[in-house]
């Protein structure tokens, strides 16, 4: 897939401020620093589209950008940020989960998993809420160029198989790197594909 265009369309506090254009969604969600706002501005090709907040933690909104014309990006605010008081938590966490359950055009959600790092609960948690709620979900692993590729695989493998024991068998996985550009063909024909079936669905 080529980009063509890639424009910040809206923040949305709750669903009722979501764009009304019924065109496919893609949201992007992680940890707070998984590198959610690199890989994003390097999938569209802008180096601030999306912005990294001096704040970490401190928004609720979906950011929503138009892609190509024909589909939003929505960047989700990260989870799992410790320093996020308890009544932002609550409200961001029913924001979202009211998002993922009647958002009717929302894809695909790309969870956003560090490779640094060993099997995150909150990460694990996130992904069987998805499951229980039926949303379908991708894994995209970030930060491959941080650490040896011996010891990044040995993470992803250690991920893969806390999550096989709650899962039959691993959704798609996708391995990247914001700063060598690794994985952002996969992803954006993955995308490509969807989109596809979407449009004959409602067409």
């Amino acid at each position: 897939m080529e980009i063509k265009s890639a424009v910040f369309q809206r923040s949305a506090n709750k669903l009722s401020d979501c764009p009304t254009e019924y065109l496919p969604e893609y949201a992007f969600i992680g940890r707070s620093n998984v590198g959610k706002s690199s890989l994003i501005n390097m999938l569209v090709a802008k180096k601030q589209l999306a912005r990294t907040s001096s704040t970490p933690g401190k928004t609720v909104s979906l950011n929503y950008y138009k892609i190509n014309e024909n589909w939003f990006l929505v960047d989700l605010p990260g989870y799992g940020y410790a320093k996020r008081s308890k009544t932002l938590r609550t409200e961001w966490e029913a924001t979202l989960e009211n998002y993922l359950r009647k958002r009717e055009n929302l894809q695909c959600v790309f969870v956003l998993v560090d490779s640094r790092v060993p099997p995150q609960i909150s990460d694990l948690s996130f992904i069987n809420l998805l499951g229980e709620i039926g949303v379908p979900f991708a894994i995209v692993f970030t930060k491959l160029d941080k650490l040896k590729p011996a010891q990044a695989q040995a993470n992803i493998v250690a991920f893969e198989e806390e999550m096989l024991k709650d899962w039959a068998a691993m959704p798609q996985v996708f391995q990247t790197s914001s700063e060598k550009k690794i994985g952002r063909e996969d992803l954006l024909d993955y995308i490509s594909q969807i989109s596809k079936s979407f449009n004959v669905a409602k067409g």
